[in-house]
């Protein structure tokens, strides 16, 4: 069973009835969807895709079919979760738009690499930041440089991996600040959260 809002997994029950954890309740975006849990061979691409900026073959089919959870045609932007500019340096590349120009292909969306930019370099988020510190490090740090251009708009956010949901709760809260009609969020992975 899965959380209808955040995705977080409970276990094997219900299937038939629909609920929402107390985690994501205060979160702005509507909804979140993951191709897995952060475990095994997904874990292993997503490490990988930190440091080469390539998606295979079987990264991309598990990305079409997570894709089919959500309602494709309703999304207007395809937005990646924005790097700051030291840790795009660093990097060389942003793995939030390779998986974001995978989904915008398949659904035949644009993706928008401009509207929401970070404002100021973040800590890398690690394993043992409980949720608060996570939420304290992305508070205030997105900005919609494109307003116009967001209003009114069905959005899908993209990340490689979606932990606490902070990072998309804050894009999507300025997002929707700025006139988005709808926020969702597709990420590669789904950390289990204790």
């Amino acid at each position: 069973m899965l959380c209808s809002k955040c995705g977080a997994f409970f276990g094997v029950g219900a299937a038939d009835r629909l609920i929402q954890c107390p985690f994501c309740r205060e979160h702005f975006y509507d909804k979140a969807v993951a191709c897995g849990i952060y475990e095994k061979a997904l874990a292993a691409s997503v490490i990988a895709l930190k440091t080469t900026p390539h998606i295979s073959l079987r990264l991309r089919q598990i990305i079409e079919t997570a894709m089919s959870r959500l309602d494709m045609s309703s999304f207007e932007l395809v937005i990646p979760i924005p790097l700051s500019a030291a840790r795009r340096l660093e990097r060389g590349f942003n793995q939030a738009e390779l998986i974001g120009s995978v989904v915008g292909n398949f659904a035949k969306v644009p993706v928008d690499l401009i509207s929401l930019i970070r404002t100021r370099h973040t800590p890398i988020h690690r394993v043992g930041m409980d949720k608060r510190a996570r939420a304290l490090s992305v508070e205030n740090v997105f900005h919609v440089a494109r307003p116009k251009l967001i209003q009114g708009r069905r959005i899908l956010l993209v990340d490689d991996v979606f932990t606490s949901g902070s990072t998309a709760s804050f894009c999507a809260k300025m997002l929707k600040k700025h006139g988005a009609a709808r926020v969702e969020v597709f990420t590669l992975a789904r950390a289990v959260m204790d």
